[in-house]
């Protein structure tokens, strides 16, 4: 596992060319389901078990993803409920023979904790 100030490296993926929009980048939507879904890797394991997205909430793009970048999504606890978690998910492009690192988008995922019937439970103990 790889972490930073920007929380748990979750994945990290290379996006393939069938992902580019008529523009030439990386498709936004791609990308946002990429983060949904390590946004709710990170929210499972603070449940303990089936969690939903219920919202997104500051979600930006700072710069496009180009083909080629390798992708870096971070996530880390911001904030807690009762029954839902806040994750913020950011996304860094390694970017290039430099290997840069160019920050991509960044968004706050909540989460809410399901119990067996899908119905919203209370999350475990800290």
């Amino acid at each position: 596992m790889t972490t930073d100030d920007r929380g748990e490296v979750v994945l990290r993926v290379v996006p393939q060319l069938s992902q580019i929009n008529t523009n030439g980048h990386i498709f936004g939507g791609w990308i946002l389901s990429q983060m949904d879904i390590a946004g709710g890797i990170v929210a499972g394991r603070i449940a303990d078990g089936a969690v939903a997205t219920v919202a997104i909430e500051s979600m930006k793009f700072i710069s496009p993803m180009l083909v080629g970048d390798i992708v870096s999504v971070y996530a880390r606890e911001e904030r807690r409920g009762r029954t839902s978690v806040g994750v913020r998910v950011d996304v860094v492009a390694i970017r290039g023979s430099e290997q840069q690192q160019v920050d991509l988008t960044s968004g706050l995922f909540t989460f809410v904790a399901l119990d067996e019937n899908h119905r919203p439970r209370p999350l475990p103990s800290a």
